[in-house]
């Protein structure tokens, strides 16, 4: 039994990392704003809310699936200044990516946001941020996660006196039930809120300039004049010029569903290659969780996430073949390593050529950086929204006066150019936030995603299969207990490799956890509940019923509304 119901209604719903984010995607299709205008304003306020994980000038990786059947995403993340040197990090970094600024690549999600907004929203800037404008002057209260998260970084926080400002305030780490205010950030929303309205009541002119506001206005000037006061690279044409870019998704039947994720400029096809091999090696008649059951998903896991490393890239800079990883003949020659008796316990090697060595890392798990939400909804008229905003505020410096950090996101880049994601100038980092979405056999539709670093994909199948082959509710799919495999190189700095290592919720019995080490998993227990497994939203239509289910994490402080 789940620890909440799987929430159900007829209208529209909305699931979101944050319960007020939710609250402020239900206002909008309340309001009569479709599934786009919801998706916004929760992705807005999850940078309001979810300060330690996401920040407003962040990324935001969307996609949408209209009524009349058309799919696109939007890539709401930036690339790296044009004037950055290609070896800096090699040549004066050792080879490493350090914190500040010199991580920092354009700012997407304003204009992602906004985007959405202008090409499928009926609703203005102003109207969606308001919930978020609202959330940062008044305040909201510290939850636990927050709190814990802002203690385990506090040494970084400090680093920064405009970072200790807003997440130290009186110089204290904030307590969970304290109320916490943020009066710049506040304030950087309403200046685009109120440039939207200053431009009268054409809808498309006020987003215009809600967008100048922030790549145009004083507030990109404060980014740049802040940017190069502490050595960064980030000018105003990076600003100026910049536009998120309508990707093309990747699309792949499975069981008569289709599974749709963006592009290789994130981690969103290894997804499609992890489904794949689980069903050329096959799990009818497993059990769920079962040490059999857990062995097959966790290995081809681990073959999707090493081709990940071997090709993924940003497909304006590297080729990444994808129809070849996901052609059925190279599906079955990746799936045919896999073993019952016997892990990798290594990243596998590619195929085709020779393997690269990878360092071990010496730490017990990977250094997890936190950062990401998810939020998606679906509205009346059979709109889908789904998005995966991102970056986390402990690594680079908060902008004095307007309470954002420009994207960290540089710290998925590879220091070395020659690397499939590695630095160049103009080029995107590879992103592990992927929104997805399954339009079901039944002509339903299924955003979902999670945030989690490299745990989002592999949490993301699990529950993807706990609905669709093991037919749960979508709350119990969400909180059934999951694992995940660190055995290949982080996609964060300093990108630590862990070969072996499996992370299992300890609600998995004992004996299946003691059966995968016996197979050569280096298993590590987790709580029975944590953080760390990612946390899974979802909304799921059914066109027989006429009704639709949402489901949010535990894990997390999410929620989902419905109607």
């Amino acid at each position: 039994m789940s620890h909440r119901p799987t929430i159900c209604g007829t209208r529209h719903a909305v699931s979101a990392g944050h319960y007020l984010a939710a609250v402020a995607g239900f206002a909008m299709l309340e309001a009569g704003g479709n599934a786009i205008d919801a998706g916004c304003a929760a992705g807005i306020a999850l940078g309001v809310l979810q300060p330690d994980l996401v920040n407003v000038a962040g990324v935001a990786p969307i996609m949408i699936r209209l009524a009349d059947g058309t799919v696109e995403s939007i890539a709401g993340l930036g690339w790296w200044p044009k004037r950055l040197p290609a070896d800096l990090f090699m040549r004066e970094h050792g080879g490493k990516m350090p914190d500040g600024v010199l991580r920092t690549v354009i700012p997407a999600a304003p204009d992602a946001w906004i985007t959405a907004l202008r090409r499928h929203g009926t609703m203005r800037f102003a109207e969606v941020a308001a919930p978020a404008i609202r959330f940062a002057a008044d305040g909201f209260s510290v939850y636990p996660l927050l709190a814990t998260s802002i203690a385990a970084h506090e040494h970084e926080y400090r680093r920064w006196q405009s970072n200790t400002a807003i997440f130290l305030p009186g110089g204290q780490v904030p307590k969970s039930g304290d109320k916490f205010v943020q009066t710049d950030l506040s304030r950087t929303l309403q200046f685009m809120a109120d440039q939207d309205r200053a431009a009268g009541a054409d809808r498309l002119a006020g987003l215009q300039a809600a967008h100048d506001a922030f790549y145009r206005g004083d507030i990109a000037r404060e980014i740049v004049r802040f940017q190069q006061q502490e050595g960064g690279y980030l000018a105003a044409d990076d600003l100026a010029e910049y536009h998120s870019r309508i990707e093309p998704v990747v699309r792949r039947t499975w069981r008569g569903h289709e599974l749709i994720t963006c592009g290789p400029w994130c981690q969103g096809p290894a997804l499609q290659q992890a489904l794949a091999l689980v069903e050329r090696v096959g799990i009818d008649g497993l059990a769920h969780n079962s040490p059999d059951y857990l062995h097959r998903i966790v290995e081809c896991l681990n073959l999707a996430m090493a081709d990940r490393e071997y090709y993924f890239g940003d497909p304006e800079f590297v080729d990444v073949p994808i129809d070849h990883l996901l052609d059925p003949a190279t599906i079955a020659r990746r799936a045919a390593a896999v073993r019952d008796d016997q892990a990798f316990g290594q990243m596998p090697a590619p195929l085709d050529r020779p393997n690269t060595p990878h360092a071990v890392a010496a730490a017990e798990l990977p250094k997890v950086e936190a950062d990401t939400s998810y939020c998606c909804a679906v509205d009346r008229w059979g709109n889908a929204f789904s998005a995966t905003p991102s970056d986390g505020s402990g690594n680079v410096p908060v902008v004095p006066g307007l309470g954002i950090t420009p994207s960290g996101r540089g710290s998925q880049s590879r220091p070395d150019p020659r690397h499939p994601a590695g630095v160049a100038p103009g080029k995107r980092p590879r992103l592990t936030p992927n929104p997805a979405m399954v339009l079901t056999r039944d002509g339903g539709v299924m955003p979902f995603g999670t945030p989690g670093g490299d745990v989002q994909t592999q949490a993301m199948l699990q529950v993807m299969l706990n609905i669709l082959h093991f037919g749960m509710e979508v709350q119990d799919a969400i909180e059934a207990p999951r694992a995940a495999s660190f055995s290949f190189p982080s996609s964060f700095a300093p990108f630590e490799y862990f070969p072996g290592r499996l992370a299992i919720e300890g609600r998995i019995d004992a004996s299946t956890r003691a059966e995968l080490a016996s197979r050569g998993h280096e298993v590590k227990a987790w709580p029975e509940w944590t953080w760390l497994a990612g946390s899974v939203e979802v909304i799921l239509t059914d066109p027989k019923s006429g009704l639709m289910a949402a489901g949010a994490d535990p894990r997390r402080p999410a929620y989902a509304i419905a109607i």
